[in-house]
C-alpha cells in the first residue's frame, strides 16, 4: 500500500485508513455501538465491534501494511485520533506500540498528543500500558523532567498517567518518584486521580505489599485510594 498524506480533520482520513475503515463497518454493530457509546457516558461515536473481533482485526492489518517511516507512522496516529469512531483512537494506540523499533527520542511529543486528545480512561490507560512504559525504558532519561511535569501540572489525564506509567515496572519501580508523584496528588477530588493512586499501588502490592501496607498507613490518602490500593493485600 502506497502512504499517502491526507489533511486530518473529521472529514478526510490517511490513506492507510481507507481499508481498514471499510473492514470496520462490515463488522459494525449498531446495537452494540449504542452500548459502547453508553459505557464512556456518550462522548464519542463507536461502530460496536468488540474487543477481540477488533484485535484480531488489527492485527492482520498491521502484519499486511507494514509501516517503515516514523513520519508515516505519526501522520497515521494523529489521523485516527482526527476520526470519531473510538476503534480507531484504538487502533491508534496499538498500531503505535507494534512500530515501537521506529520509534525515537521525539516521539514523546506524539505521546502526548494521545494522552491530550479525546482523552478518557479507556485511552489514556492504554497509553499508559502500551506506550509509556515502553518509552520511558527506552529512554530513561526522559522520566524525570517529563513525569514531574505531567505530576505537577493541572492537567488529569497528564497527573493520572505521572502515577501510573511504572505499574508494570515490578522491581524496577522507582518507588521514591513513586510516592513523590502520589502524595503531591493525595489531596485531590478528581476520581480518576483517587483512582489512579490506589491502582499504582495495587500493582505494587504484587511486588513489595509490606511497603504498600506501610505507605497507606503512614499517609493520608483518600479512602477510594485506600480500597484500591489494599484490595489484594487484604484478601
Amino acid at each position: 500500500m502506497a502512504i499517502g498524506k491526507r489533511n486530518i480533520n473529521e472529514t478526510t482520513m490517511h490513506s492507510y485508513l481507507v481499508s481498514l475503515n471499510y473492514k470496520f463497518k462490515q463488522q459494525a454493530n449498531p446495537t452494540k455501538a449504542d452500548g459502547m457509546k453508553a459505557y464512556l457516558l456518550h462522548q464519542f461515536d463507536f461502530f460496536g465491534i468488540q474487543t477481540p473481533e477488533r484485535r484480531k482485526i488489527c492485527k492482520t492489518y498491521f502484519q499486511k501494511y507494514p509501516i517503515h517511516h516514523l513520519n508515516d507512522l505519526e501522520d497515521i496516529v494523529k489521523s485516527c485520533f482526527a476520526l470519531p469512531q473510538r476503534e480507531f483512537h484504538y487502533f491508534a494506540i496499538e498500531l503505535f506500540a507494534y512500530h515501537k523499533k521506529l520509534w525515537k527520542i521525539s516521539s514523546l511529543k506524539l505521546i502526548e498528543y494521545g494522552l491530550l486528545h479525546k482523552s478518557w480512561w479507556d485511552t489514556v490507560d492504554s497509553i499508559g500500558s502500551e506506550w509509556l512504559g515502553p518509552y520511558f525504558k527506552m529512554f530513561p532519561e526522559k522520566i524525570q523532567r517529563v513525569t514531574h511535569q505531567w505530576n505537577t501540572s493541572s492537567n488529569t489525564w497528564l497527573q493520572r498517567s505521572s502515577i501510573m506509567f511504572q505499574k508494570a515496572y515490578k522491581v524496577n519501580t522507582d518507588k521514591e518518584l513513586l510516592e513523590k508523584y502520589i502524595l503531591y496528588c493525595s489531596k485531590s477530588k478528581e476520581f480518576f486521580i483517587q483512582k489512579a493512586i490506589g491502582w499504582a499501588l495495587r500493582e505494587y502490592s504484587k511486588t513489595d505489599p509490606e511497603w504498600v501496607k506501610v505507605f497507606v498507613k503512614e499517609n493520608n490518602l483518600a479512602p477510594l485510594s485506600k480500597r484500591e490500593a489494599l484490595k489484594r493485600i487484604d484478601r
